[in-house]
């Protein structure tokens, strides 16, 4: 039994005349005849009789209509997903973020997306730069949003993965994190080197090895090694912060905070911007991916 049996035999029930059938059908009127004929040799049973000189249905081939047309409407929708999933409107992205992501350019950039496919699974997860770079070459996940450079360092990101693609999408500044009632919480910039004997609240470093190891060497530049207590997230080294445990050192765009428990200050060290960047494998051709890269 062939797809094109089903539509013969449906067009000619919706007609109950062969030849107005064949027309539509754009067939001489023998060769949907012998398509009739060899679909009913098939079946097993006869889907068509003459009643008074009327053409008419047989109650098998009654039953038989119904699911014809359900087959060709679920062949019709089969064809129209593989098509919609060859252009990336359908299927899953499987995209990882570094948490320091999740206040602008992870917003911002889902959101785009959403609108323009709105029918692709978004599979999300907060992951770290390193566990992303290993998922990526692995092709556990189709796309990072993460910070495979520290700053001034920009052969990092080769060292770390040479056979993935990246591109950077925006370039973020370190900002002192201080509870609203610190004693320098009411200037607007601050030097690294005034939060010296400052206790601090800050990652810990399985958590971001690289944004932890070059926060860190900036604080020895500046003169002092900082006194730690660790948190696991962005969320909770804020709330410890308005708790008065300590000041930290965020990468912007910060979380929305409550003004009268927690302060963000500019820094006036000369620091270099911290790359955030998308990155790929170039050998996965997943079709939603590009449309993505593309959005991007």
């Amino acid at each position: 039994m062939e797809l094109r049996q089903l539509r013969s035999f449906v067009v000619v029930a919706e007609e109950m005349n062969v030849g107005r059938a064949a027309t539509r059908l754009h067939l001489t009127q023998p060769s949907l005849s012998r398509q009739i004929a060899a679909l009913e040799r098939d079946l097993g049973v006869e889907l068509f009789a003459r009643v008074k000189r009327r053409f008419v249905l047989t109650a098998a081939g009654a039953t038989f209509l119904a699911e014809a047309q359900d087959l060709l409407r679920r062949s019709e929708e089969a064809v129209r997903a593989a098509q919609r999933t060859q252009r990336g409107e359908l299927g899953t992205l499987r995209l990882r973020f570094v948490q320091s992501a999740t206040f602008e350019p992870l917003p911002q950039i889902l959101g785009a997306f959403r609108r323009a496919y709105p029918e692709v699974v978004l599979d999300l997860e907060s992951w770290t730069t390193l566990r992303q770079t290993e998922a990526l070459r692995d092709g556990r996940i189709d796309v990072g949003l993460l910070r495979p450079t520290a700053p001034a360092d920009a052969t990092a990101a080769v060292r770390l993965a040479p056979e993935l693609a990246s591109r950077v999408v925006a370039e973020d500044s370190l900002v002192a994190v201080l509870p609203a009632r610190h004693r320098l919480a009411r200037r607007k910039r601050l030097r690294l080197a005034e939060l010296a004997d400052e206790p601090f609240v800050f990652y810990s470093r399985p958590s971001g090895p690289v944004v932890h190891d070059t926060i860190i060497g900036f604080c020895r530049a500046a003169g002092f090694t900082p006194r730690i207590q660790q948190a696991a997230d962005v969320q909770t080294i804020v709330a410890l912060v308005a708790a008065g445990l300590g000041v930290s050192l965020l990468i912007s765009p910060t979380p929305p905070t409550n003004p009268d428990a927690v302060v963000y200050r500019e820094l006036s060290d000369d620091l270099p911007p911290w790359p955030l960047s998308v990155a790929w494998s170039p050998d996965n051709r997943s079709p939603v991916l590009e449309r993505f890269l593309e959005l991007i």
